[in-house]
């Protein structure tokens, strides 16, 4: 009995992997669909993105955490602090990527109107309305400042759902922010 105790925990042990292997595959997950972009390291110093299906990603934050392809750049006037944003998205588990997008399979509320929309208040992270999305998606407005725009992002877990930071996938997510309608 003691023996079957100690195979089954030592096989439970052999199974589990630490944080920084988990973090290590999720690395990869990313550099293998952004091999099949094209990627700039930086911001462009006027903030004028390139914008279209075949935009580069470029990379947002100093760890290359997210990453935005700007699809439409927006339009309106700029977003101000604590305003509140509706948005809809499509996201994809990166690590399940082999080659394309089209072969996953997405969840959000982008193609299903009956699904209430999402939503934060820009740059306030005090309220837990904000907070669950993480911040790599409010991130990418902190560059184009406009609304009614249209993104693809790369986002690792670090940045991504509060709830989900402990299973560290990354996800491909596509974006359309929305004003809030009075």
């Amino acid at each position: 009995m003691l023996a079957a105790i100690l195979a089954l925990a030592f096989t439970s042990c052999e199974k589990s992997r630490s944080y920084a292997e988990l973090l290590q595959t999720e690395n990869m997950a990313v550099n293998r669909f952004l091999a099949d972009q094209k990627v700039v390291a930086e911001i462009p110093a006027d903030s004028v993105f390139e914008v279209g299906p075949d935009a580069p990603y470029y990379q947002i934050d100093p760890e290359g955490n997210v990453y935005m392809q700007v699809l439409s750049a927006g339009s309106g006037p700029d977003i101000a602090s604590d305003q509140l944003v509706y948005f809809r998205f499509m996201r994809y588990n990166l690590s399940l990527y082999a080659g394309s997008i089209s072969a996953l399979s997405g969840e959000g509320n982008e193609d299903d109107l009956t699904k209430s929309p999402t939503s934060f208040r820009y740059q306030n992270f005090t309220l837990p309305s904000s907070s669950e999305w993480g911040s790599g998606i409010q991130l990418p407005l902190t560059f184009l400042k406009k609304l009614n725009c249209e993104l693809n992002l790369v986002v690792k877990s670090q940045y991504g759902w509060q709830s989900e930071i402990s299973y560290v996938q990354p996800f491909l997510i596509h974006v359309r922010y929305y004003p809030a309608r009075i």
